[in-house]
């Protein structure tokens, strides 16, 4: 039987060309380092686009070529959205909190062909540079050498018009790079096809459920995970949206002047905010929802937001393999009746898949993987599948460890679905510390600290912080030679090759770590004897070696 319907590629050009001929007149802000706002409207962005678009073809770029980014949230970074997908090249948005030594390998097995950085880390990328001197920048800002191209610059020379031309919507678009079990960098690379039905997901009302009544602040970096599909899914709908650059000194005050309704970003950024926001109440008065992602946000902080503050607070699930939207968590009809406790208790969980996502649990068998039930008790590793969600990484053979033969990606995460569909990860298989909502791999510092002459056996894991979710603590065995300011050594060993927030906040140096059945360390005990106590050591079966921990 022949298609009666239309066959017309999903593309990302229909998203620019939708927002441009439909909402022309909604408003891009930005907030400037100098704490001005930019304004200009989608018209613009439209026109700026077509320019930098033909600017892209005049440096050579051709279909295919990964372009990076080293940028915050801005104008210009928006603008490179979708002028380097629409021109058939991808976009590759590098994570500014690596290190050199991470982003370096990165960009080497991506082969990024040129990189676009901002003014405001100009500073930073230079100990990047001399890594990948063969990668020519562009600078937002002034030139930092007569050799290299200024961004503006390369807009007001190029012609003002360009000519979309995607035919295939398998064509890749965008980039991302996640922290793997063993920390080594792993590429997921999106397609315009599955990052445009992302957005359609995204826009659903029981999803991110943005319109083009809303100003939509991602706070969310655009380093991750695309900012979670905001600059796609708000432009789609009309949405204004404000871009908060690299370093707001108020967010309370950004969201004053801008009338936002709609944030997103990591629970560290809430709980950090709640007391400002608390105090001016009124001046945020507009702020209507927070989409939530990263790490889980504790009951009581949705608790004081939905009750103090009267704002929403969608609580979502996703990684950098699902493009990322996976589950989010909103109350269903039935439960209107229950008490605010129960609500909240509800609401905390990472929450139900979103249209479009499958989930199941599983236990692996030698005969591959039994699925279990959703009875809210049984525990068993959360597996995913969607038209937006990897089935291989970049550069890297598809692997029984990452997915599954019958088409499903392994998450690493231990979860419980209730009878409802609301999934509460209880543990990670993966050994990943999740700190402000970036990822820490611990079995990667773990191999960094033994390295190290002095050191016979590591064990890192991650404690709850009330800033930040989690931080680091690493547990240390030394041999009789160990120098007195071990810590200190093995603190800037660490520090040459991981960001800064990688390094674990306190050293607990001991005679023996605790061994499972296995022989491996045991983490789980580990983790029982430092939780609830201002002293760590005092709860280890072992003795410290030293009379005092070492603490950062």
């Amino acid at each position: 039987m022949p298609n009666f319907m239309m066959s017309h590629p999903l593309t990302l050009t229909q998203i620019l060309e939708h927002a441009y001929r439909i909402h022309a007149d909604k408003q891009v802000t930005t907030l400037l380092p100098n704490g001005t706002l930019h304004r200009y409207d989608y018209a613009t962005l439209y026109e700026r686009v077509q320019s930098l678009a033909n600017a892209l073809s005049q440096l050579g770029v051709q279909c295919g070529d990964r372009i990076a980014t080293y940028a915050s949230n801005t104008y210009q970074h928006l603008e490179l959205y979708y002028a380097i997908p629409c021109l058939g090249a991808v976009l590759h948005p590098l994570n500014v909190r690596l290190s050199p030594v991470q982003l370096t390998q990165i960009i080497h097995e991506a082969e990024d062909k040129l990189v676009f950085v901002d003014s405001a880390y100009a500073v930073q990328f230079q100990a990047l540079q001399d890594k990948i001197d063969s990668i020519r920048p562009v600078y937002f800002g002034p030139k930092s050498t007569d050799t290299d191209p200024c961004y503006e610059q390369l807009l007001s020379e190029a012609e003002p018009a360009y000519t979309w031309d995607i035919g295939d919507e398998n064509s890749p678009m965008g980039l991302c790079y996640t922290s793997g079990t063993h920390g080594e960098p792993r590429g997921v690379l999106y397609t315009h096809r599955s990052m445009y039905l992302h957005t359609l997901a995204a826009n659903q009302a029981d999803v991110f459920g943005l319109t083009e009544a809303d100003v939509v602040l991602p706070i969310v970096p655009m380093f991750h995970a695309m900012a979670w599909g905001l600059p796609y899914a708000s432009m789609f709908t009309g949405a204004d949206i404000v871009l908060p650059g690299a370093k707001p000194s108020s967010i309370a005050t950004l969201i004053a002047d801008t009338g936002v309704t709609v944030a997103a970003g990591v629970p560290t950024v809430w709980a950090a905010a709640y007391p400002e926001f608390r105090k001016r109440r009124a001046d945020i008065s507009t702020l209507r929802r927070l989409i939530v992602g990263g790490e889980a946000m504790p009951p009581s902080l949705i608790e004081v937001y939905e009750k103090e503050l009267g704002v929403e607070i969608c609580h979502a699930w996703g990684m950098t393999e699902m493009s990322p939207t996976g589950t989010l968590s909103k109350l269903r009809a039935v439960h209107q009746n229950l008490t605010d406790t129960e609500k909240w208790r509800i609401k905390a969980k990472q929450g139900r898949p979103i249209p479009g996502v499958e989930l199941r649990l599983a236990a692996e068998t030698t005969d591959g993987f039994k699925e279990l039930p959703w009875d809210g008790k049984t525990v068993g590793e959360l597996q995913v599948r969607s038209p937006w969600t990897a089935n291989r990484y970049y550069k890297i053979e598809r692997t029984p460890e990452h997915f599954t033969t019958d088409g499903w990606l392994r998450t690493g995460d231990l979860a419980t679905i209730d009878v409802e569909g609301y999934v509460q990860i209880v543990d990670r298989a993966k050994a990943l510390i999740r700190s402000g909502g970036e990822s820490i791999s611990s079995v990667a510092l773990e191999t960094a600290l033994l390295k190290h002459p002095d050191v016979c056996e590591a064990a890192v894991v991650g404690i709850p912080d009330e800033k930040w979710g989690e931080r680091p603590v690493a547990v240390v065995v030394c041999t009789e030679k160990t120098s007195e300011n071990i810590s200190d050594i093995l603190r800037q060993q660490l520090a040459s090759e991981f960001p800064k927030f990688w390094i674990p906040d306190t050293f607990i140096f001991v005679d023996k770590i605790p061994k499972t059945s296995v022989g491996k360390s045991d983490k789980r005990s580990i983790l029982a004897q430092l939780i609830g106590t201002q002293n760590p050591t005092k709860k280890l079966n072992i003795q410290p070696s030293r009379k005092e921990i070492e603490i950062c």
